[in-house]
Order: C-alpha cells, then structure tokens, then sequence
C-alpha cells in the first residue's frame, strides 16, 4: 500500500460526496475507486480528473506516497532489523 489517499478521502466527507459520486463525476471505473481505496496507485489521467473537478493544483491534497517501512509517517523496522543497525543498538 504504497499510497495514502486519506486527504481525498477527507475533501469529499467535507463536500459530503460518496466515493461512488466521485467515481461518477470523473467518469473512473469502480475497479480504479477500489484501487484507490487499497492504497495502489492510478492512472495519472484519473488524478488529473479528480484534481479538475476539485479545482485542486497541487497533487499532495489528495494523496501522498508512503515509503516501504513506514506506517502513519513513521519508520517501522521489521522484527530483528535493529541488529544490523547499530544506530539502534540498545546501551547496555
């Protein structure tokens, strides 16, 4: 899940819009709104189509990219990872 689409998630509980009229408005397929919705990512036409139709210029207020190893913003080591790490070496 390599995206985040929560700020558009946000823009239509604001708007009061379902994901099933955003996905009519922009004319996009329900398999792209699942996709959407599982974090993958789409089309570059789609997102312009959502951007037009919510007058939005800056592509970061709808989505943004999540880099392996991290949840929420924060890096997560999987487990035993610390050991070749030494930056995460415990004081003993």
């Amino acid at each position: 899940m390599p995206f985040s689409y929560n700020p558009l998630w946000e823009i239509l509980i604001r708007k009061k819009w379902t994901k099933e009229k955003l996905r009519t408005e922009i004319h996009a397929s329900p398999s792209t709104i699942a996709a959407m919705g599982r974090g993958e990512g789409i089309s570059p036409k789609v997102l312009a189509r959502i951007c037009e139709k919510l007058n939005i210029s800056d592509i970061s207020q709808i989505m943004y990219y999540i880099p392996e190893g991290y949840v929420d913003g924060i890096k997560v080591n999987p487990p035993n990872s610390y050991e070749d790490d030494e930056s995460q070496t415990p004081n003993t």
